[in-house]
């Protein structure tokens, strides 16, 4: 086993994988603090009515859909424009 970790494959997979790991929990934190984004102007423009399409955005984890989505709210003008686009 000793052999193994002082492997130069051994250690270049245990660099990939932890690099890999760091870079889905940033994208993880990332995809949070938009969705915490969305629910404050949710709440802000629509008030409770607009808090009740949280449940389906905490479904989505795509960073692109995410932030698309909270373009979105801030051009939309009525809470049905919403729900269409969910």
């Amino acid at each position: 086993m000793t052999v193994l970790r002082e492997s130069p494959w051994y250690q270049e997979i245990l660099r990939e994988g932890q690099a890999r790991g760091q870079a889905e929990g940033e994208a993880r934190g990332e995809a949070r603090g938009i969705i915490s984004s969305i629910e404050t102007t949710l709440e802000a423009k629509f008030g409770s009515d607009g808090l009740e399409l949280m449940s389906q955005v905490s479904q989505i984890s795509d960073l692109g859909q995410l932030k698309g989505i909270l373009r979105r709210i801030v051009v939309a003008n009525t809470i049905q424009d919403l729900r269409n686009v969910l």
